[in-house]
């Protein structure tokens, strides 16, 4: 049996609705400090995390996928269980390590009872689109210079754990991703525009050494929807590193309103 941790989102839902069509049994575990995009099995919170991976062991699960968005969960003592209590000294050093380290010590975590993490785009390959233009517009030469650009800063983010895009206009950095997400970056931006060069794209990619099985990048429709009305020419994804939501109606919505979709592989 596959446990899915569902945070936020479309993504959790295309996984149950890809699980069940094949009839795999999947047992949803929302977090309880949030709502999540699919009505959970059952709920936990980080203070429960011991809790949680006893409980899934015991239900005979195998295999462990997260996604969705969440934000960071403050981690309050006094509501402990047992089971995790023993793991506070690995929590503590998780958290203080940035989103990638608390990810890598869940994983740790999962692993060590003998179940497997897997990626949702291990699940449901077709996530990770081939690489290409896949509208009508296709980038300029101007745009594969700021593309370029895009890779370097969001590599450069990634080295600090801070975000996985940004904006790019005349190879200039307009703005960068951080806790807030990437919507609220277009929105932030929309809101910001006069004065600022025109044009320009959203690159997104993965952190460098990021463990591709827990948040790996996506766009949907929403964010060319927020490209749009941000006033960008298009949108970049890393080839085999961003995952893409609702691929029809996402590649639609950009033919519509005149941007292009690029997903790019890694260095050019």
């Amino acid at each position: 049996m596959l446990a899915l941790i569902a945070g936020r989102g479309r993504l959790p839902e295309i996984l149950v609705e890809g699980l069940r069509a094949e009839d795999r049994e999947v047992l949803v575990c929302g977090y309880a400090e949030a709502e999540g995009s699919v009505p959970p099995d059952l709920t936990f919170s980080l203070e429960g995390l011991g809790g949680l991976v006893r409980r899934l062991k015991a239900a005979g699960v195998s295999e462990i996928c997260m996604a969705g968005g969440i934000t960071r969960p403050r981690l309050r003592l006094s509501r402990l269980d047992f089971a995790t209590l023993l793991l506070l000294p690995r929590l503590v050093r998780g958290l203080r390590r940035g989103d990638d380290g608390a990810l890598r010590e869940a994983i740790a975590l999962f692993e060590e009872t003998g179940m497997a993490v897997r990626g949702a785009h291990e699940i449901l390959p077709e996530l990770l689109p081939a690489a290409g233009v896949l509208t009508a517009l296709r980038p300029d030469r101007k745009d594969r210079a700021d593309a370029e650009r895009g890779e370097e800063i969001v590599a450069a983010m990634g080295a600090a754990d801070v975000g996985q895009s940004c904006i790019v206009a005349h190879r200039q950095a307009l703005a960068i991703e951080a806790m807030p997400g990437t919507d609220w970056m277009l929105t932030s931006l929309a809101r910001a525009r006069d004065g600022l060069p025109e044009g320009g794209l959203l690159f997104k990619a993965p952190k460098p050494g990021q463990d591709r099985r827990v948040d790996l990048p996506a766009i949907g429709p929403d964010t060319l929807r927020a490209a749009s009305v941000a006033g960008l020419k298009g949108v970049v994804i890393e080839a085999g590193g961003v995952m893409l939501l609702d691929p029809e109606e996402t590649i639609r919505i950009a033919d519509e309103a005149g941007l292009f979709l690029w997903v790019r592989p890694k260095g050019g």
